[in-house]
């Protein structure tokens, strides 16, 4: 390929027993590749689907309702604020608001619950 753009390649994917084997030899090299297979597969579920339609808030109200009966376990709440350009932005609320979890409450609880039935949805943000 002389003179032209080599394509960027995916690394492999790597399986538990695999890893696990490589970090009894190597466990440098095993924990790199555990974090780089995890950033890509994080990327990956980041993409939109082709022809994936954007929700509409009365869509989205049942997912909210669900997460904020999730987060009210621990006293907190959130409340629908927009929806703009693929991001959804929620307002924390109760003891979520200032909590040093609550960015991983939103990553790991409303967004996975929002992400899972609409992947057009690409981030849940908070707004302050």
């Amino acid at each position: 390929m002389s003179g032209g753009v080599r394509p960027k390649l995916d690394a492999p994917f790597y399986t538990e027993a695999e890893l696990d084997a490589l970090e009894r030899s190597d466990p440098r090299a095993a924990l790199r590749i555990a974090r780089a297979q995890a950033e890509l597969e994080r990327q990956l579920a980041v993409q939109v689907p082709a022809g994936a339609a954007l929700p509409t808030p009365a869509e989205l109200a049942p997912l909210i309702g669900e997460a904020r009966a999730i987060l009210a376990r621990d006293g907190g709440d959130l409340a629908f604020e927009k929806l703009e350009d693929g991001v959804l932005y929620v307002r924390l609320k109760g003891a979520c608001a200032g909590c040093p979890r609550a960015p991983l409450d939103l990553k790991h609880i409303v967004e996975t619950l929002v992400r899972r039935r609409f992947p057009a949805v690409r981030e849940v943000k908070n707004v302050f």
